[in-house]
């Protein structure tokens, strides 16, 4: 039997799917837009499609934040460009470099001694010190003006510069402020060397502000190593006048004595009034031995003997009143008492020793201090000269304009970055 001959088996009946049953209609919606897609590669299949962030779109905030920039920082960087390169008056700089010098000096009194090796001289660095101070003073302003008039100098530009120009009826305070802007001081300690930088509108103006601080300096530096050198005189000034006077005063007390004992020496006297003791003695001795020889050769009775009898009695009578000038009854030319009259030169006479000594030392201390002083000469070298500059290199307009570019763009940033900051803890 074939398969065509065959009856059919009856398949079961298929159910059949009931329609959906349809929804109430609603009001029509409006569809959302569509989400921009990208494809990404996933690990375990083809690349599907991935939603992006929206593109931003400036805000209120983020204009404002520019205009702010515009107006704080890119306005007056063009005003003061504009400033700058049309308006500031050029300016000239005249540099000079100087340095205290010491020079010490050996003098023939060195020889004595070397006490003036034990001498410190000044330091220059010291002096250097007080120049520097000295410079930035009003005492300096006041002398170079009087020099120069700063005023008729700076004052000019003031009409077409009122930045960096001076006010004609600026005071001296005023003018010290402006001076300080207008100096520049370079100074090294290590090295002592100071270098000075004065500007004006002008470069012969600017040289002669140079070169009249320099003359000003040296008369300081001057004035200076003579106060040092009086410092170092004035005791020994004092000691010798003192000594001076003292001297005086002993010789002045001597010659009163000599005047009222009427003796010039009695140092001499006495050594005459000895020296006549001495030969009556002597006399004595041989009146003596004439009178022992008469006796044993002549009677007695003989004239002779009588007469050197005679003799030796007016000697021993002359050698006691001699002798009793030196007791306490003696009495000298002028009638005082002669041990009184010599010790009262002896008296004097070892004062004026002292004073003379005294003034002698003093002396030699005056001499040695004023070669000292002589010895240590300071003054003031000029390494570089008062330059006259063929081009103005002031003011610095970049360095100026960059620098305030800088402040107002770092203070824009950090007033946004709080606004920013204080916006985001709300």
């Amino acid at each position: 039997m074939t398969i065509s001959d065959t009856p059919l088996a009856k398949s079961p009946p298929v159910a059949r799917r009931k329609p959906p049953k349809k929804a109430p209609k609603q009001a029509p919606q409006q569809a959302p837009a569509p989400m921009p897609r990208v494809l990404q590669a996933t690990p375990a299949g083809p690349p599907t499609l991935r939603p992006v962030a929206r593109p931003a779109r400036p805000r209120l905030r983020h204009k404002g934040l520019l205009a702010s920039f515009v107006l704080v920082v890119l306005l007056p960087v063009l005003i003061a460009g504009a400033y700058l390169w049309k308006v500031a008056a050029d300016q000239y700089g005249s540099t000079v470099g100087f340095a205290v010098r010491t020079e010490q000096m050996r003098s023939s009194l060195d020889l004595l001694g070397g006490l003036s090796a034990l001498a410190g001289g000044a330091s220059s660095s010291s002096d250097m010190d007080i120049l520097y101070q000295f410079i930035q003073s009003q005492e300096m302003v006041r002398a170079v003006d009087k020099r120069v008039n700063l005023r008729a100098l700076w004052s000019p530009a003031h009409a077409t510069d009122p930045i960096f120009g001076l006010d004609p009826r600026a005071r001296i305070e005023g003018l010290t402020e402006y001076w300080n802007r207008m100096i520049s001081l370079s100074y090294d300690p290590a090295t002592g060397l100071m270098e000075l930088t004065a500007r004006a509108f002008t470069a012969a103006d600017a040289q002669h502000i140079a070169r009249a601080i320099f003359e000003e300096s040296h008369r300081r530096i001057n004035a200076l190593s003579d106060i040092a050198r009086e410092d170092t005189t004035r005791y020994a000034r004092q000691e010798l006048e003192t000594a001076k006077t003292r001297l005086k005063a002993a010789r002045e007390a001597l010659t009163a004595f000599r005047m009222r004992s009427r003796m010039v020496d009695p140092a001499a006297d006495i050594q005459g009034k000895m020296g006549l003791l001495n030969s009556l003695q002597a006399q004595l001795a041989q009146a003596l031995i004439d009178l022992d020889l008469l006796r044993e050769n002549t009677k007695k009775g003989d004239l002779r003997i009588s007469q050197s009898e005679r003799r030796i009695a007016l000697i021993r009578k002359r050698m006691e009143e001699e002798r009793n000038r030196f007791s306490a009854t003696g009495t000298g030319p002028s009638g005082e008492n002669y041990a009184q009259l010599v010790s009262g030169y002896e008296r004097l006479s070892a004062d004026q020793d002292f004073a003379e000594r005294a003034y002698t030392s003093a002396l030699a201390a005056y001499d040695m201090a004023l070669s000292q002083a002589q010895q240590q000469s300071r003054y003031l070298a000029a390494y570089i000269r008062p330059t006259l500059a063929d081009a103005p290199q002031y003011p610095r307009r970049s360095m100026l304009l960059n620098m305030l570019a800088a402040f107002l763009l770092l203070g824009w940033a950090v007033a946004a970055l709080i606004y920013y900051s204080v916006r985001d803890r709300r």
